[in-house]
């Protein structure tokens, strides 16, 4: 598999197209992932109040809810000319937050993040679209790892360089950071070669009936309809043990800081699945993908019920491994199964329906840990989780099994 997995690899970035569109996302990316952890820590320093600070998450998430409103937008224009306007919009939006020096002015800031997040949903949706256009869609599996690979590698360094600038220099200096990097994916995107006609002119009076064909889509596909619910039923377990993340910590005598360690392992986890999902994908097909890397993220959930720091961390890098199996699993079957027409409202609705249970999970997650022990929690979270993976994987058995008397030369 490391073989196959490295010429694969070597494919795609030999590939114009797919270098450009990668260089984007890491960019991008680097600058998202700076400001994400920066905005918390900006409001936290000018306003005192840690619940401000949480809500800065809360805005850049709240559009997601949105999805498939906002994902009819792109599926009205061409998706390049979409991206890179969204970009540059996006660079121009940031600049007011060079005047957010005071407590009073911390309105204008979650202004921004909410119009940042509504804008990134609108951004991703063209962007799978113009993956489609942009890419061989025999690699779709592997171009959906390198750039889960690409994101998660950013958050891996963005956060501690848009700390450091914002010690040096305060939280202007990282939104014109993260400004700058929108100028140049904008860039970069222009540079794309694809081949895309103009949409129809939709008739008035139909955004309604358009933004609820993304479901429809979904819905109507069994194997897209099948990884989108395992994806969203997935992420709300996985966030429900999110939240008892500082229980967890503090069982073993550590402070909250260290949290920052296990995330980081997490993360390495996710950048090492993202360089093998293309080859597993072929191997193992898209639904047994996703059942064996939510297998793996369910006992991870539970083993971090074991009082013992090499345990945690070892979960933490089967977590980062097995949870994004589901999510590649999934926008590759929706890239893969969705007319390219109604691709961008398609691939909106699926973060919705993937990532509201994610938001839930953490809520709830951390009202349960006041009233219930973490040890207790946790194998339960984890059993659902399997139990979820096992469901995910007969589905896929019955599948072949049906297939298989076609299969068969007759007698």
């Amino acid at each position: 598999m490391t073989t196959s997995t490295s010429w694969a690899a070597a494919r795609q970035l030999r590939d114009r197209n797919a270098a450009l569109y990668l260089t984007g996302v890491v960019v991008s990316g680097f600058g998202t992932s700076a400001l994400w952890l920066v905005s918390g820590v900006w409001v936290k320093g000018l306003t005192g109040s840690d619940g401000l600070a949480a809500l800065c998450t809360a805005a850049l998430w709240a559009p997601t809810l949105l999805g498939p409103a906002l994902g009819t937008l792109a599926d009205r224009v061409r998706r390049k000319p979409l991206v890179v306007r969204a970009n540059l919009a996006l660079a121009l939006l940031l600049l007011p937050l060079w005047t957010v020096r005071s407590a009073a002015s911390v309105w204008l800031l979650f202004a921004v993040l909410v119009l940042y997040g509504a804008a990134g949903v609108v951004e991703d949706a063209a962007n799978s679209a113009l993956v489609v256009a942009a890419v061989d869609p025999a690699l779709l599996g592997d171009f959906n790892g390198l750039r889960m690979t690409a994101r998660e590698g950013m958050k891996l360094v963005a956060p501690l360089t848009g700390a450091a600038l914002y010690t040096a220099y305060g939280g202007p200096a990282v939104a014109l950071l993260d400004a700058c990097t929108f100028v140049l994916a904008a860039g970069l995107c222009a540079l794309l070669r694809v081949r895309e006609e103009r949409p129809g002119r939709a008739p008035r009076g139909r955004w309604r009936e358009q933004t609820a064909e993304g479901v429809r889509l979904i819905r109507a596909n069994p194997a897209v309809r099948s990884l989108v619910r395992a994806g969203g039923a997935t992420m709300c377990l996985a966030s429900l043990g999110s939240g008892l993340n500082y229980a967890v910590v503090a069982a073993l005598g550590h402070s909250p800081a260290y949290l920052g360690v296990l995330y980081a392992v997490q993360g390495l986890g996710s950048v090492g699945v993202g360089l093998v999902s293309g080859p597993a994908l072929r191997r193992l097909g898209e639904r047994r993908f996703a059942a064996c890397g939510i297998a793996l993220t369910g006992v991870a959930v539970a083993g971090r019920a074991v009082p013992c720091d090499l345990s945690l961390l070892a979960c933490s890098l089967a977590g980062g491994l097995g949870l994004p199996c589901v999510l590649i699993a999934a926008y590759t079957a929706v890239q893969r199964g969705i007319p390219a027409a109604a691709l961008g409202r398609a691939t909106a609705t699926a973060d919705t329906l993937m990532f509201t249970p994610n938001v839930l999970g953490l809520a709830v997650g951390a009202a349960l840990v006041e009233l219930v022990d973490h040890r207790l929690l946790l194998p339960v979270f984890g059993g659902a989780l399997l139990l979820t993976a096992g469901a995910l994987g007969q589905r896929s058995a019955s599948r072949t099994a049906a297939r298989s008397p076609s299969d068969a030369n007759p007698a």
